[in-house]
């Protein structure tokens, strides 16, 4: 009986009986079912290698296939080896435990059972093992090819040349080495604990393990298998509390005096620092212990072992800090932190690029006791930018569309030209692009053939409108041509790659474009540019029909030799191509360059790894009222959350041939070296970058709102003030509409105190945290080429004084009686609609002056005019016509009161005089006015609307007896003024 306690574990073949005759499907149909497999898979191969090879072909096509191909055999490599590596280390451990399985098993229930599954398993040993592996290998392998980045910055990482103040590391380490250290070890647990996890199952299986049989619960041979690895486990651990010391330098944590914290604190350097220590060196004992096991055959001292690491790590790792957190830091919070902050403040600051920015008093109020001396001095300062780039597109396109077709983005771009005295102007731009939408007959050949491309240059004056409020066009018409005093020369106006620009075109082939029209009919071109995948062979066309998902690509008769495709058009989508590792600004704008537009765009290099430094998320800190409106001027970011960005590329678009160039533009930039290593000969030095396209670069909006968001706090050097917060800024929402979203930054050409001349400048305000008064005014100089280009200059209010923000500004712009009279008549009723332009801040002797253009939409319109100008300074304010009519008022340049006028009167409206006191009759009618005027006052304050309504109406009726009796009483000087009147108008 005894022979029967005890069975092989292996046993061929399976339980015998009868067997059911099934129905088998005719020859006819297996091999249908075959052929129709076979294709699904050919199908779908051939999906997967258009993918591949239509990619290869565009990188190919822009001169940048060197990108793809590193990319690429990066990706494989790293798929390969990690996911051999995974594959190997669990089928070796599958193997192992197979290998050391028992020779004879228990005889129980439990085995019974096992032995059932074991003659399951056994004709198919290998297979399970190969599928098991090579599924665990395609995971990790798939996993490893995503970290391409990672590995790429690992292995050409170059040095910062600056070292953390805690452990006195460059940076490149916490930037380059230590993301793939942790990639690592990642996927030094995953392979052990897969590992594990396979050993365990394979010994259970096959009685290495037992749960509920009588004996002993694991062999020798299990126990020292699964004990190395647990060894392993724990050795891996070791090794992580050792890289978590270092990553307490890039640890980001909430820290209620400051929000956002990256780096070491007080309790991290004298409480977690040590704990890691000393939880290092007792995992390395822990995981000997484990290893000892292959001798004594015996878990009690590793699990005793790890037992106590558990416990230390619950003591040592999260009890003690707390305690020293709860007693040393809390009572005495502002001295133990101040050293650790001071380190915060100044990587941050470096880390940003704000470590020059230069914070200088400001008090709000002129300097100048006679005000009128100021008003030649505005010119001087600024040159104040009327035209709003993002108003007045629907004026553009109005004006200047031409064709339905054609369109322009909703927000336009402002740029530096010379007229043609040579005279540099800030400039609205904007190109007439194509608009699908527009089409008199949409179908495949018109949107895809013959509808190819925008045309021509839109561009105004920023400073000045027409008599109607219109732009004053430098370049307009189709096809463009420069006009009052612009001067764009020559250039090629056709635009096959723009912002709008997203569908496909097919070019070059048989099937003629239209180019645009004229009085003469429709003008035809062909595509002679360089760009475009070649659709000539058969193969081509294919893949790029399975690609889009467009059949009509692979037996269109359009489609011919000479034909190209055109696709990723848009000025970011091709720069984040050729450069993956970029950040991209949200907002490309064009210029004309040599003969050329080209698109402009401003690209990052970025990283979470700077020590100390503080991170922000770019998606938050560049969000404000703009990219609410239009999503398309949002970053496009590879990396969202950052602690160290420099605008280290400049990039071109052409717009005709779409060539993509990319020039180094901080040579300093370590980041951007290491990607250069990674990726030589895509970036071009910044010597290449020609004197014209010079002028047109500028200092990027997103970078620039990143700042200044980090400057909210980060304006203070010393680590008291930052810790009591009493200098926390925040930048204002926008004034001007409703959306709750920040304000956006202006480009706008200004000088600021201590300045020589006028520089083209990215502006910005600050008000208190809560608050709506103004705390400073920050510009940076934009103008590129310049010696002060970057440099940021911050003007702070004084703290005990209360200076208007520009929320408050335009809340006493719409309080104001006669303004918000005038606004109410320029709403018509409300057949009308008022819009708000930019409010353009402006230092000035001490004081700060505010612009805002006002824009109204009438009902008969489908775009703005401007129709007046808001200025205030100094407490006076005016709402005039023309910006000149609003300066002249304010200043009292003219001899006029610093007080508005009453919109019903011809004051400020026309120049003249109000009628005289002398004849009774005009003297009455003034009295009644003046009555009419308190009285509508009143019920202002009364809330009384209809009360309000009555009384300007007398206010009306009364100027209007007023101007009839002085008409009446026959005043040459008046006559002269109705001349006057009569041939003016603005």
């Amino acid at each position: 009986m005894r022979t029967l306690a005890f069975q092989m574990p292996d046993r061929g073949g399976g339980p015998t009986g009868p067997r059911m005759r099934v129905g088998r499907p005719s020859r006819r149909v297996r091999t249908l079912l075959m052929t129709l497999g076979v294709l699904a898979v050919l199908a779908m191969a051939f999906v997967m290698f258009a993918g591949f090879w239509t990619d290869w072909l565009w990188y190919r096509s822009v001169d940048y296939s060197s990108v793809f191909t590193t990319t690429l055999w990066t990706k494989i490599g790293l798929f390969f080896v990690f996911g051999l590596l995974m594959a190997a280390a669990v089928g070796v451990n599958i193997w192992l435990a197979h290998r050391l399985r028992p020779p004879l098993s228990a005889m129980s229930m439990e085995q019974q059972s096992l032995d059932r599954y074991r003659m399951g398993v056994a004709p198919y040993k290998k297979w399970i093992l190969l599928g098991v592996t090579a599924l665990v290998g395609l995971i990790a392998g798939a996993s490893a090819a995503g970290q391409w980045r990672t590995w790429l910055m690992w292995v050409n990482g170059v040095p910062f040349g600056q070292k953390d103040p805690q452990f006195k590391l460059d940076v490149a380490f916490y930037a380059f080495d230590l993301p793939w250290y942790r990639f690592l070890l990642g996927f030094g647990f995953a392979a052990a604990v897969l590992s594990l996890i396979a050993a365990a199952l394979t010994h259970y299986l096959y009685g290495g393990l037992r749960v509920t049989s009588p004996g002993a619960r694991a062999t020798a041979a299990a126990t020292g298998h699964l004990s190395v690895l647990l060894g392993l486990f724990v050795a891996l651990k070791a090794v992580a509390y050792w890289l978590d010391r270092y990553g307490l330098a890039v640890k980001s944590s909430d820290f209620k005096a400051t929000g956002n914290w990256t780096g070491l604190r007080y309790v991290d350097a004298n409480a977690y620092l040590p704990a890691k220590t000393i939880l290092f060196c007792i995992a390395v004992i822990c995981a000997l212990l484990f290893f000892a096991t292959l001798w004594r055959r015996t878990w009690q001292l590793p699990v005793i072992g790890f037992g106590l690491m558990v416990l230390s790590a619950i003591l040592i790792g999260g009890l003690y800090p707390a305690i020293v957190q709860k007693f040393q830091v809390q009572p005495n919070e502002q001295a133990k932190e101040a050293p650790y902050v001071e380190k915060n403040l100044e990587a941050t600051r470096q880390a940003y690029g704000i470590e020059d920015a230069e914070v200088t008093g400001y008090s709000g109020e002129r300097d100048t006791d006679d005000v009128t001396k100021l008003r030649d001095d505005v010119e001087k300062t600024a040159s104040l930018r009327l035209l709003d780039p993002n108003i007045v597109s629907p004026t553009f396109q109005q004006l200047q569309q031409i064709r339905n077709y054609y369109g322009l983005p909703a927000n336009l771009d402002v740029d530096r030209y010379k007229d043609k005295d040579g005279n540099v102007q800030d400039t609205v731009v904007g190109l007439r692009e194509l608009n699908l939408s527009g089409i008199p007959k949409n179908n495949w050949i018109n949107d895809h053939f013959r509808y190819t491309h925008g045309f021509g240059v839109i561009a105004a004056k920023g400073t000045a409108a027409d008599e109607e409020g219109r732009p004053v066009f430098t370049e307009s018409d189709l096809p463009s041509k420069s006009s009052n005093g612009g001067d764009l020369g020559t250039y090629e106006q056709r635009v096959y790659y723009g912002e709008k620009t997203t569908q496909y075109s097919i070019v070059g082939g048989p099937q003629k474009e239209i180019d645009y029209s004229d009085n003469s009919g429709e003008k035809t071109t062909s595509y002679k540019g360089d760009s475009g995948v070649d659709l000539s062979g058969p193969v081509n066309r294919a893949a790029y029909a399975a690609a889009f998902g467009e059949p009509q690509i692979l037996y269109s008769g359009a489609i011919g030799e000479g034909s190209k495709i055109l696709y990723n058009r848009t000025p970011k989508e091709r720069v984040e191509a050729v450069a993956p590792w970029l950040t991209i600004d949200g907002d490309a704008y064009p210029a004309v360059v040599d003969g050329k537009i080209q698109w402009i765009v401003d690209a990052y290099t970025t990283t979470n790894g700077y020590p100390y430094a503080s991170r922000t998320t770019l998606g938050d800190t560049t969000a404000d009222s703009l990219t609410a409106a239009d999503n398309q001027r949002a970053v496009v970011a590879q990396q969202n959350q950052v602690n160290y960005i420099r605008n280290s590329v400049k990039a071109t678009v052409d717009a005709y041939t779409g060539e993509v160039r990319l020039y180094q533009w901080d040579t300093q930039d370590p980041v951007l070296k290491t990607w250069m290593k990674a990726f030589p000969g895509t970036v071009e030095p910044k010597k290449e970058i020609s004197q014209n396209l010079m002028d047109h670069l500028r200092y990027p909006q997103d970078l620039f709102k990143v700042q200044r968001e980090l400057l909210t706090r980060y304006h203070v050097k010393d680590a008291d003030t930052f810790l009591s917060g009493s200098e926390v800024w925040q930048v204002p929402d926008d004034p001007t509409n409703r959306s709750g979203d920040a304000v956006p930054p202006y480009y706008l050409s200004m000088k600021m105190p201590g300045q020589d001349t006028q520089a083209f400048s990215l502006t910005t305000t600050f008000t208190p945290n809560g608050r709506d008064n103004l705390s400073a005014f920050m510009s940076v100089n934009a103008e590129a080429g310049t010696g002060d280009y970057g440099k940021i200059s911050i003007l702070k209010l004084p703290t005990g004084k209360t200076v208007d923000g520009p929320k408050r500004v335009q809340s006493q712009f719409n309080s104001e009686p006669d303004i918000a009279e005038s606004i109410r008549l320029l709403r018509g009723g409300g057949d009308s609609e008022v819009e708000y332009g930019n409010l353009l801040t402006v230092p000035l002797d001490g004081g700060l002056l505010y612009v805002e253009p006002v824009y109204v939409r009438g009902s008969n319109l489908k775009y703005p005019l401007l129709k007046k100008v808001l200025v205030t300074y100094g407490g006076a304010t005016a709402f005039e016509n023309t910006l000149d009519e609003a300066l002249n008022k304010v200043f009292g340049a003219e001899g006029t009161s610093t007080e508005p006028p009453d919109p019903g009167t011809d004051e400020g409206q026309d120049g003249t005089s109000p009628p005289t006191s002398s004849d009774p009759t005009v003297q009455n009618a003034l009295d009644d006015a003046q009555k009419a005027f308190e009285d509508g006052q009143q019920a202002l304050k009364d809330g009384d609307w209809e009360a309000y309504g009555k009384a300007q109406k007398d206010l009306e009726d009364a100027l209007r007896r007023a101007e009839d009796a002085q008409s009446a009483a026959g005043d040459g000087g008046d006559k002269a003024q109705d001349s006057e009147k009569g041939s003016g108008g603005g």
